[in-house]
């Protein structure tokens, strides 16, 4: 088969040749692309005859898959497969494959620390100290004992339980589906009207699709208290970012901390929640740690192989 990865991984060209050897020594051949491209015809061009392709958190929209006539398989080197053209994968018969599970700890991880950033002041401390000030006004709160909402408890959100309750904060969660592990944890579900409008810091843990999509909009945050802090490290668009920066804005709620936003950065300069009040703002790094991604490229290539082998694993239900 030609199997080709059309962008970079993360890790070095030496760790591709690696990866990609029992794939070129079983008979395919192995294409790499070191640059990335977000030309559709670029796309096209990279993908023609492929039987495989690989990608990451590039595009791949709905006509590059239309276009790419020998495409049976599309791997993904990302947990989120939102940026999929996934109802022509599912018409052409092409499996989608992700990486699931890679980005677990450094999520999880960052969704804590923009907690404790912004209940202790990191930036506003940092700057105070650059200009001579003091620590006059700046007490600031700790996380145990506090109730800490999540919204959405696969993976990631159990991870990130564990480390709150390592904390010693109180910690329930709003999903789709209870999993008794989770409660196992002593992780309270409850329905998300209650977790809004009584946790003290809000984490969000969903994928972006149609169910999800605006899910936490004007009503939503209108339910959280005038305390409370609301954390993403999971999609833009599952917030009303618009919404959500009104809300700081009028002191509403008292704090935010945003990884990800209704498009990938550069963010324009009169997008709402850079001109919020209290806000704490990431360029979508919670994945990015070099150790997710060495974990990523090898369940990526994982993938192919088992695909390869008959035996396709991490198949999501598009």
């Amino acid at each position: 088969m030609n199997i080709s990865l059309l962008e970079p991984l993360g890790v070095p060209q030496s760790m591709i040749e690696e990866l990609s050897a029992p794939i070129r020594n079983a008979g395919h051949t192995f294409t790499y692309y070191d640059n990335k491209t977000t030309d559709v015809e670029e796309l096209k061009r990279r993908s023609a005859g492929q039987d495989i392709v690989m990608i990451a958190n590039n595009k791949y929209p709905a006509e590059v898959v239309e276009a790419s006539k020998d495409l049976k398989m599309l791997a993904v080197a990302f947990t989120g497969i939102d940026h999929v053209g996934l109802d022509a994968c599912k018409k052409n018969n092409v499996m989608v494959c992700n990486c699931a599970g890679y980005s677990n700890v450094c999520v999880s991880e960052q969704a804590v620390g923009m907690a404790i950033s912004l209940m202790r002041f990191f930036n506003t401390c940092d700057k105070t100290v650059r200009e001579g000030g003091t620590s006059a006004g700046l007490a600031g709160t700790e996380i145990s004992g506090k109730r800490v909402g999540l919204i959405g408890c696969g993976q990631i959100g159990t991870m990130t339980a564990r480390l709150f309750l390592a904390f010693g904060a109180e910690v329930v969660a709003y999903a789709r589906n209870k999993r008794p592990e989770v409660e196992a944890l002593g992780v309270r579900y409850v329905t998300l009207d209650e977790l809004l409008s009584t946790s003290d810091i809000i984490s969000l843990h969903t994928p972006n699709n149609a169910s999800t999509k605006g899910m936490i909009g004007k009503d939503e945050i209108a339910k959280m208290k005038k305390s409370a802090l609301f954390i993403n490290c999971a999609r833009g668009p599952i917030v009303d970012n618009k919404a959500l920066a009104d809300a700081l804005n009028e002191g509403r709620i008292a704090g935010a901390a945003i990884d990800v936003f209704d498009m990938e950065p550069p963010i324009p300069s009169d997008y709402p929640l850079l001109n919020a009040k209290n806000t704490l703002l990431t360029p979508h790094v919670a994945f990015l740690t070099k150790e997710a991604m060495v974990r990523r490229a090898r369940i990526e290539f994982d993938n192919v192989i088992a695909y390869l082998e008959g035996r396709p694993q991490n198949t999501c239900r598009i």
